[in-house]
């Protein structure tokens, strides 16, 4: 990246299974994105990723870079570093202006967040201590079960009498779906025994935050609708997802790397 543009911002989200960058122009309007599986060298895939994304716009160096994700200490070049509940606020409230309360699952966390003013965290609570209420849970679980995100949904509403997933542990509830299906247990029942598993912490994290209002979804398992039925039903409250969930911590970073630089 050759010279710098003045109108140009972009995002990064160094996640635990995707990378993702977002561009936006001097009046925060997207005009690129980027989404590709993680790499375990940040830095190399940022260089790389960044100058093709920005390729069409003459190889311009962007006016500033926002980092954010688990690898955002090694994005370089970052002008600004956020953590994830920030740059997830920022980007929900962007995406949903509306929103007052963001439900965030990403790989290996999730948060529920309470936003204020401009986008900005008023009250979080968090999950990472334990596989079993992130969405690698869920997608190790599919794994198991030959299975794909674009099965989730149609395979849970095939379910006739939902397993009981009483494993807390991530490590001990695969073990416990492989007794269920050697008993005979049909698949679709022991995967809508594993989204109402998870339904229950990730509705225990967000009742921690109070919602009073319907909650917006981002993270790569805001695409699951019949995980989101199921946080809705336990909250009382409607649980929708944002448009393009996934950008949503790239396009936060995006929103707050023209401000002044937030926490590490």
């Amino acid at each position: 990246m050759s010279r710098e543009s003045t109108e140009l911002r972009v995002g990064v989200d160094a996640g635990s299974t995707t990378w993702k960058a977002v561009a936006i122009d001097g009046e925060d309007r997207v005009v690129a994105v980027r989404i590709e599986p993680s790499e375990p060298r940040v830095d190399e895939q940022t260089r790389r990723g960044l100058e093709d994304m920005l390729r069409p716009f003459g190889g311009a160096r962007p006016q500033a870079i926002g980092a954010t994700g688990y690898g955002r200490k090694r994005v370089p070049d970052a002008t600004s570093r956020v953590t994830e509940i920030a740059a997830h606020a920022a980007g929900a409230a962007r995406l949903v202006p509306s929103a007052g309360f963001v439900l965030d699952v990403g790989g290996q966390d999730a948060k529920a967040i309470r936003l204020g003013p401009g986008g900005r965290a008023l009250e979080f609570a968090m999950n990472d201590r334990c596989a079993a209420g992130t969405g690698r849970f869920l997608e190790n679980a599919l794994a198991r079960l030959k299975l794909g995100w674009d099965d989730l949904d149609h395979t849970v509403r095939a379910a006739v009498r939902p397993a009981r997933i009483s494993s807390t542990c991530a490590v001990f509830a695969e073990t416990e779906i492989v007794g269920l299906l050697a008993d005979g247990v049909p698949v679709p029942d022991v995967v809508r025994g594993l989204v109402d598993s998870l339904a229950e912490r990730l509705a225990a994290l967000v009742s921690q935050v109070r919602p009073d209002g319907p909650v917006t979804a981002t993270g790569g398992l805001a695409r699951a609708a019949a995980l989101l039925e199921a946080v809705a039903s336990r909250i009382g409250q409607p649980v929708r997802p944002a448009p393009d969930p996934q950008l949503a911590g790239a396009l936060g970073a995006a929103v707050l790397a023209g401000r002044s630089p937030g926490p590490v």
